[in-house]
């Protein structure tokens, strides 16, 4: 499924939108080229979900966490990633934790070290805007594609 992002509001909007219908803990890659949106989207997902902090870009940190209620929430950003085999010293572990809310900038450069995927969100440039296409890759995806229509 494909939505249409107009401009940097439709991203927020869209963000927003996805973090209403989650009903629990997610994992969530987001491909796309650099400006493509995902930092946006990310940004407006945790904030949606209840961050009362700053979300900060991790590409430097490569990783932030938040606490949401009862929940973790964290974003990575793996784009300076030259090998999986980096990650094992950011300690990880609490990613696989149940109810967690993990969002993944350039996951290819993690394979192999993330948590199972939810849901795909693939963000790419188009003459006006851009385009978001969800690709459901378990149960929680699929609800929320779903829920989108």
């Amino acid at each position: 499924m494909e939505h249409h992002l107009a401009d940097e509001a439709a991203t927020i909007a869209f963000g927003q939108r996805l973090a209403a219908a989650l009903p629990g803990g997610l994992v969530a890659y987001l491909h796309g080229n650099l400006g493509a949106g995902k930092t946006t989207f990310a940004r407006a997902f945790l904030k949606a979900l209840g961050v009362g902090e700053r979300v900060k870009s991790p590409t430097y940190s490569l990783v932030e966490g938040y606490d949401i209620g009862s929940r973790r929430a964290f974003h990575l950003d793996l784009y300076r990633i030259a090998d999986p085999g980096e990650l094992e010293w950011l300690g990880l572990d609490s990613l696989a934790e149940p109810g967690a809310i993990v969002l993944v900038e350039w996951p290819e450069r993690g394979v192999g070290a993330l948590p199972p995927v939810d849901l795909e969100l693939r963000f790419r440039h188009e003459a006006q805007g851009r385009t978001v296409a969800m690709e459901p890759r378990s149960d929680v995806g699929r609800r929320l594609v779903a829920a989108l229509g």
